[in-house]
């Protein structure tokens, strides 16, 4: 009961602080990933310069949408945990995953907006850029791209849980006990990096959406549009720009925050 809620929620602080040194230690690969990606390219869009523009707004966006991912990821998982099969385990990690996204989304697209905008335009201050997107956007400018977060994330999410899972129960299966917290890190930077790398097209049409001018046809956030603009003008390169940063972030975040996650349960549950 009460016991059990506290330890709940002082792992999902701990583990939002853990989601928020994440994200500012890794902001320069971010960067690196978003100019890559932009339509103006690296060199104009910074190169290596002002590489923590944007940070701000990651720095506020970062502690609420983690807490909010797992807050609904436990409570989703607990309430189809309740007399389902085994079997379906998998399933019900799936689904809690993908509904956590859409909650998280609701905080993180609006961070994520401003945070690229500044990353590419390293002269600009991050109220400045907020301003801007407001007065001629409105709030729904800061919402641009929503569709295609979440249509990144849930893939993403799909192939990243689920792999986690299934390493961490083989590993313990192949030594014949549960594994440590190191090794579920281990496992989190895999299937952090082997997700990051499948779902790099949908990050990089999700990042010409949000990067769009108003007016264009990227700002009207098809995905599908998106994609074909980017195989027709680069090919296979365009759709995979960015994809070595990225997975390199994601595959140190996975092995941070995963790990991190699952000291923590032990610790507390």
């Amino acid at each position: 009961g009460k016991q059990n809620c506290f330890c709940l929620s002082l792992i999902l602080s701990l583990l939002s602080l853990a989601g928020v040194c994440v994200d500012l230690i890794l902001f320069p690969l971010d960067t690196v990933k978003t100019r890559l990606q932009s339509p103006q390219g690296f060199r104009k869009a910074g190169g290596f310069r002002g590489i923590y523009a944007g940070v701000p707004s990651t720095a506020i966006g970062s502690f609420p949408n983690a807490a909010a991912f797992f807050i609904t990821y436990e409570n989703v998982k607990s309430v189809l945990h309740h007399g389902s099969a085994s079997y379906l385990t998998p399933a019900t990690h799936m689904v809690a995953a993908s509904l956590g996204e859409v909650v998280a989304c609701l905080i993180r697209v609006p961070s994520e907006v401003i945070k690229q905008r500044a990353q590419v335009s390293p002269s600009s201050s991050t109220l400045r850029i907020l301003s801007h997107t407001l007065y001629h956007e409105g709030i729904q400018g800061l919402y641009r791209g929503y569709k295609s977060t979440v249509l990144r994330e849930i893939p993403f999410s799909l192939v990243q849980f689920p792999l986690w899972e299934s390493l961490k129960d083989l590993w313990s299966w192949k030594q014949g006990h549960v594994v440590d917290s190191w090794q579920s890190a281990v496992c989190g930077a895999f299937a952090g990096g082997f997700a990051a790398a499948v779902t790099t097209p949908l990050d990089v049409a999700k990042t010409r959406i949000m990067l769009a001018k108003a007016g264009s046809s990227n700002a009207s956030g098809n995905v599908l549009a998106a994609l074909g603009g980017i195989w027709r003008t680069q090919g296979l390169s365009g759709l995979f720009a960015g994809v070595v940063p990225r997975m390199a972030a994601i595959s140190l975040g996975g092995f941070i925050f995963l790990g991190t996650y699952e000291k923590t349960r032990q610790l507390l549950l």
